[in-house]
């Protein structure tokens, strides 16, 4: 006998020696790491002195100062702005600059604009109104653009400058040394869109009155962004993807009609100027109010107003200092109200303007509206540090410093819808947060455009629900499913620059809200979530953060790795489908299974010699376990072991299971996500347990967790609360839910 065993061990050693040496002979390729886990280091920059591995600024972190005087002139017979300004340029970096680079976004609107030329157009062959071929065929494009008079040094002589496009350089006298200023000067005019007819984040509307209402922004020649790592942000701005700005001071006086009220980005310099006295009392009386918004000009007033222009002008001054843009809205059709915020013991003003035509929605929530946004930006983030925060009525939604402007408007006899006011409120929420991201916050919008508007729609829609606990906010998980499993040749990565991706607004504003409402909520919690994200909100106040500084930053502050989440819900467009493959019930019994007498054959085990001495699990059919199916109890073996124990082994055990199930999930989507799962018992119960999105490491197609219970189980569902945008629902419980044909729902209907 041992001669045989030997020769037949020696044949399957000398087998495999074979295999083996076939296996040499015929290597397959290798493959790179492809794990859903795997480290990000092969996307991410590498961290060096400017921005470190933790996310936070290195201690050799600069940023450039632009400050700015302006003289501005509104001509409303016209609709022309003239401007004078004065520019303060600080080289901080370590880098000797040549020439600086000046945003001319008004120059998307001149008639020699490329923009119109980069969008695909197809010939409508129908048929048109006589109103609709004159706009569609003879119309001339509107002259828009800046008019650019001078570009002087300080001392008044010429500078040498080339505009290409929306970019001007400015060509300097000599390189400007590290810490070193330079001062020049822009004079410039432009005249002004109607933004109604033709669109746009800046311009005015025009009334049947005869007045207008002007919402300006984008109005002057600005600094780009000079980073000492990735150079100068001057990509041409061709009217969808925003701005990159530097942080400055600005000392701004706008003159217009002297019947006009204007709010705009800073602080009131000459208020005894431009208000009357009247107007100085109730902003008093508003500064104490913290309930209501007080009238600092009724409706009644601005409808006086309206009635009359004025040829006389006023002057209106104002200072914003550490800012990275200005704005204004002025008219004479304002109505204006304002209330007091407690922002952590500082008062700061909520103030709205709008024209009759917003009544009565703008009164009833307008300002109220700031109030909340500012309130809890301000608890997710940091303490809202300027004065006062501005929403003006315009039909459009953009944002600025300190102001914003905002659509909604009811029907003429004051009605409104339920989707109107909703609209109008999430509009505003999420215009007067922009003064966080990217206002303060002030990341790349131009090259990353959820870094703005995700973390924004984000935030906004924790202070929507604060505001309406039954808001509807259209950025939770089970809003963007639709997107998410749609076709992938028209989806983008979030990780895409703003100007190429389709479907803009899933892409920059609900996918990445909807991710991080599902990373607070779902995979790390709000305790973590929180503080991380307060960590990099103040890390990067008034800084130019990266999305490897936020994505690092909220590892670092959470202790948690997340890199399968950023390179599956950012770099890609895989979508989220988990579910039950699989349910398999057992039951115990004193006899030996089929099952059971296989592994004992293949372990030379004789199940004879340990009889009574054994536990043995059998399969339930179709997942019914018979009415004689053993309990714990039954087996007095068991029950002698247990007795033997001692008082703290007792302790730490739980009581016997009864009911044992095997379960198979399978993920058929390619994002990794946790398992959420509820259970739901014989008697009506229901559990739910969360299992982390690492127990896909090693297998990412499916995975088996075993449940035992004293209760038999007659129900699992994966993702009850549609927490991970998970795209197709029908293999997500057991038993299957089998969903009624359309006929068979008539049937019901007709019956009942």
């Amino acid at each position: 006998m041992k001669q045989i065993k030997y020769y037949l061990l020696s044949v399957v050693f000398a087998s495999t020696g074979i295999f083996a040496q076939n296996q040499v002979n015929e290597k397959p390729q290798g493959h790179t790491d492809q794990n859903k886990f795997r480290q990000m280091k092969d996307v991410l920059p590498t961290p060096n002195t400017t921005r470190t591995a933790s996310g936070a600024p290195g201690y050799e972190y600069t940023q450039q100062k632009v400050d700015y005087i302006m003289d501005i002139r509104l001509d409303e017979s016209k609709n022309q702005i003239f401007g004078n300004e004065k520019i303060t340029y600080h080289n901080n970096s370590k880098d000797h600059l040549e020439y600086l680079w000046v945003q001319l976004d008004q120059n998307m609107r001149a008639r020699d604009s490329k923009t119109p030329d980069i969008n695909s157009e197809d010939f409508n062959a129908t048929f048109n109104g006589p109103s609709s071929f004159t706009s569609s065929n003879m119309k001339k494009r509107f002259d828009g653009g800046f008019n650019i008079e001078a570009v002087k040094n300080s001392d008044g002589s010429d500078l040498s400058f080339m505009i290409n496009q929306t970019m001007m350089r400015i060509n300097l006298p000599k390189p400007l040394a590290p810490g070193a200023v330079f001062k020049f000067q822009i004079k410039w005019w432009y005249n002004v869109n109607n933004h109604i007819e033709d669109h746009g984040r800046s311009g005015y509307e025009a009334f049947p009155d005869g007045n207008s209402n002007y919402v300006i922004a984008q109005f002057y020649p600005r600094l780009c962004v000079y980073d000492n790592v990735e150079g100068w942000q001057n990509m041409q701005f061709w009217g969808r993807s925003e701005w990159a700005l530097e942080f400055g001071d600005f000392e701004v006086k706008i003159t217009v009609p002297a019947d006009h009220k204007l709010e705009a980005t800073g602080v009131l310099q000459n208020e005894k100027d431009v208000l009357t006295k009247l107007q100085l009392k109730r902003f008093e009386l508003a500064k104490k109010s913290f309930k209501d918004p007080v009238f600092i000009v009724t409706q009644e007033e601005a409808e006086a107003a309206e009635k009359e222009k004025s040829t006389k002008t006023k002057t209106w001054h104002f200072k914003a200092n550490n800012v990275r843009d200005f704005a204004f809205a002025t008219s004479r059709k304002f109505i204006w109200d304002a209330m007091a915020v407690d922002i952590n013991g500082r008062a700061v003003m909520a103030i709205s303007l709008y024209s009759k035509e917003g009544n009565p929605l703008w009164e009833e929530h307008s300002t109220r509206v700031v109030a909340n946004t500012l309130e809890e930006y301000s608890k997710l983030t940091f303490d809202y540090p300027y004065n006062k925060a501005v929403s003006v009525h315009a039909q459009m939604g953009m944002e600025y410093p300190m102001i914003c402007f905002n659509y909604g408007r009811p029907n003429p006899d004051g009605t409104y819808s339920e989707r109107l006011k909703r609209g109008m409120i999430g509009v505003i929420t999420h215009e007067v947060g922009h003064n966080f991201f990217p206002m303060i916050v002030n990341s790349d919008e131009r090259q990353w455009t959820w870094m703005d508007e995700g973390l924004n729609s984000f935030v906004e829609t924790l202070a929507e629900l604060d505001y309406d606990p039954n808001f509807f906010t259209g950025n939770l998980p089970k809003d963007i499913v639709h997107y998410m499993g749609g076709d992938q040749s028209h989806l983008s990565p979030i990780m895409s620059q703003g100007d190429y991706v389709y479907q803009f607004g899933p892409n920059a504003y609900t996918k990445p809200a909807a991710g991080l409402y599902m990373l607070r909520h779902t995979i790390m919690g709000p305790e973590l979530f929180d503080y991380a994200f307060r960590t990099y909100s103040k890390r990067w106040m008034f800084k130019h953060p990266t999305p490897a500084d936020f994505f690092r930053s909220m590892e670092d502050a959470s202790a948690m790795d997340l890199d399968w989440f950023w390179r599956g819900w950012f770099y890609t467009t895989d979508y989220t489908d988990i579910g039950i493959k699989q349910v398999k019930s057992y039951y115990l019994t004193d006899k030996p299974t089929e099952k059971a007498k296989e592994v004992a054959e293949q372990n030379n085990f004789n199940l004879d010699n340990y009889k009574d001495r054994l536990i043995y699990f059998a399969e339930a059919e179709n997942g019914v376990v018979p009415a004689d199916a053993k309990k714990p109890s039954d087996f007095e073996f068991l029950n002698n072991h247990l007795n033997a124990l001692n008082d703290q082994e007792k302790g730490e055990l739980n009581e016997a299971p009864k009911y044992f199930y095997e379960v198979t999930f399978e993920k058929p989507g390619g994002l990794v996500m946790p398992i959420i799962l509820e259970l739901t018992y014989e008697d009506g119960t229901k559990e739910r347990k969360k299992y982390p999105a690492q127990i896909w490491r090693y297998d990412e197609r499916e995975v088996k967790k075993v449940f035992k219970s004293q209760k038999a189980i007659t129900g699992f569902v994966v993702d009850p609360d549609l927490e991970t945008a998970d795209v197709d629902m029908s293999n997500n419980s057991w038993p299957k839910e089998e969903k009624q044909s359309d006929f068979d729902q008539f049937k019901k209907r007709v019956k009942g």
